[in-house]
């Protein structure tokens, strides 16, 4: 009986916290919503060492994922159309061997548990898109990441960038090599049709056009190419470092540095983020037309 009444009393709680939830998005939608939300996931670690799990290599990083999960309920209900997550760095595969491997392990997991019904990403109707140097990806995990994007590239809820072996600088170097090569194959078509053209000097003024790079050349070869630039960052535990996540992406963007450690990000959280943006987008989108 007693176990009973706790039973509903926690079913209340949960009902109760929904509507209050529910109320506070509405009213928050009256307001200006940002449409890119990006996160930096800080803190894993330490989280296990604060609450001495470190026997369990595994317990900050599952902790973090259930952080993510609601962090990707609340954008999702609070009308929010894309979410990044930085997953993993390419420095991060300089950590332990043990903890590498437990990481690839569970991203694998997740990214095969992204195909179920009950998923948060079929719940939302995430469209999801995997971004990095997948090379550097074991092959079970670049199927699988392909799989889930072929899977929900249908869905229209919400756009979901899950960076993984990602920095900005690879991203930097890998859009400026695929322009290069594009204007190199450019340059070759217009020394081909030279030797038949008459008008040299229109042909010449062509090749000419065809070698300069230009900065939509460089955005369309990024790995977040597809993706509105982020108008508010969230980074936990404090830190006011990009550490290498879309820098390219962040010059206009709000950044939001709570002192929490991720698996301790909450609700309050993403509201105070929210609700400051709209006090900073004006001056940003000035500073971005007179760019």
């Amino acid at each position: 009986m007693e176990r009973e009444r706790e039973d509903s009393a926690t079913k209340y709680f949960h009902v109760l916290c929904s509507y209050m939830r529910k109320f506070i998005f509405r009213i928050l939608s009256m307001g200006t919503i940002p449409n890119h939300i990006a996160f930096i996931m800080d803190g894993n670690r330490r989280y296990a060492k604060k609450h001495n799990l470190w026997a369990d290599d595994a317990a900050g990083h599952k902790a973090g994922f259930l952080a993510l999960a609601s962090m990707l309920k609340y954008c999702y209900e609070l009308g929010i159309k894309c979410a990044s997550i930085y997953a993993l760095s390419i420095d991060n595969f300089k950590r332990r061997p043990n903890e590498v491997q437990y990481v690839m392990d569970l991203m694998l997991e997740k990214i095969q548990g992204l195909l179920k019904e009950e998923s948060i990403v079929q719940k939302y109707g995430a469209r999801v898109y995997f971004r990095g140097n997948m090379t550097l990806l074991t092959e079970p995990i670049r199927v699988a990441a392909e799989k889930a994007m072929v899977a929900t590239a249908n869905n229209t809820g919400m756009m979901l960038f899950i960076c993984v072996a990602y920095t900005s600088t690879d991203e930097i170097v890998h859009a400026i090599q695929e322009s290069c090569n594009n204007k190199w194959v450019g340059i070759q078509e217009a020394n081909g049709s030279k030797a038949r053209n008459q008008a040299i000097r229109d042909v010449e003024y062509q090749i000419e056009e065809k070698a300069i790079i230009k900065l939509r050349d460089i955005e369309k070869h990024m790995y977040m190419d597809v993706a509105p630039d982020p108008d508010i960052l969230i980074r936990t535990s404090g830190e006011h470092r990009l550490s290498n996540f879309q820098l390219w992406q962040t010059t206009y963007c709000l950044l939001y540095s709570p002192a929490v450690l991720w698996p301790e990000i909450g609700l309050r959280h993403l509201v105070r983020a929210v609700l400051d943006f709209p006090q900073h987008r004006s001056y940003l989108e000035k500073k971005k037309e007179q760019a």
